[in-house]
């Protein structure tokens, strides 16, 4: 059995446990503000205010109280821009953001998630020069690689616009981590087996595989509603899981597993609330059916 986990990886790397603190930019996105539309992907509820809540430095320190009682006082951590698209904006708005966010000693990392339709020149040379100082991720939400699903969610660019982002952020020495949701409607296992490995052959250094979950508030969830998209079962789950980690390389780093969104928003599926029942079953299943991250790729 063997996955490559992000978190052997970072503990490995920094000899400690590191931790994500989750970052407002105050960024909207090209689907939300008119440019391409203004609902958004089909599966976003817009929570995470377009404003900021606090300087970077506030936000900073409110994230490690969040997570100190397990962090410890030796621990370290990443920036993480997580919602919406945050690269969208004046450049050298997004300068002074990043870099008060890598600031700290404590931050080893800046992680930026964005979309591969909207990474100008500029910013890919501001991009460039964080990386100069510390490790740089870039998250994109490709979440499949299949036209028509695509095309349901709402998503506003072509493969062709990933495949270049990608190529991009490589050049400049930025590592990119790629988003797949599992259980879009109408996608059979191996439609997702096809996407991650299309991922993993992109040059994208890093996964994130999310369960389709619905939230309440989005077009996804009238859609749900109406009978018209089907959730998987937590073992249906894991199988089209187990059969994406089989085909993606062996090198790529897995930074989830699975996704999970506010209970207070929750629709469906249930399951996917005990987000540590979840991961325990995942583990347990990957123990049982001897999972080898990259045997079919």
């Amino acid at each position: 059995m063997y996955w490559n986990r992000l978190d052997d990886m970072l503990k490995a790397r920094y000899g400690t446990k590191v931790y994500k603190l989750a970052l407002s930019s105050g960024c909207s996105c090209p689907n939300r503000d008119g440019t391409l539309g203004t609902r958004g992907c089909i599966f976003c509820d817009g929570a995470g205010a377009f404003a900021e809540t606090g300087s970077i430095s506030v936000q900073l320190e409110a994230a490690r109280e969040r997570v100190a009682a397990k962090s410890g006082p030796n621990a370290r951590y990443i920036a993480y821009f997580q919602s919406f698209t945050n690269t969208y904006g004046p450049v050298e708005r997004l300068r002074a953001l990043y870099t008060a966010a890598m600031a700290p000693e404590d931050v080893v990392a800046l992680s930026v998630a964005t979309r591969p339709d909207c990474l100008p020149q500029p910013v890919l040379e501001l991009l460039q020069a964080c990386a100069a100082i510390k490790p740089v991720w870039v998250e994109l939400g490709l979440q499949t690689i299949h036209s028509q699903t695509a095309a349901y969610l709402r998503r506003g660019y072509g493969l062709p616009v990933y495949d270049w982002a990608v190529e991009q952020l490589n050049a400049i020495g930025v590592t990119v981590v790629t988003h797949q949701i599992l259980g879009l409607p109408g996608e059979t296992v191996e439609m997702m087996a096809e996407t991650a490995r299309y991922i993993g052959r992109s040059g994208a250094g890093g996964i994130k595989f999310h369960l389709l979950h619905i939230l309440r508030g989005t077009d996804l969830a009238a859609d749900w509603q109406a009978g018209n998209v089907p959730v998987m079962d937590l073992e249906a789950y894991i199988t089209a899981l187990e059969i994406c980690v089989r085909s993606i390389p062996r090198s790529m780093i897995i930074h989830r597993l699975t996704g999970d969104g506010a209970k207070r928003d929750l629709l469906a599926p249930a399951w996917s609330g005990d987000k540590k029942r979840v991961l325990n079953a995942i583990h347990h299943a990957f123990l049982r059916d001897n999972v080898e991250q990259g045997s079919d790729f």
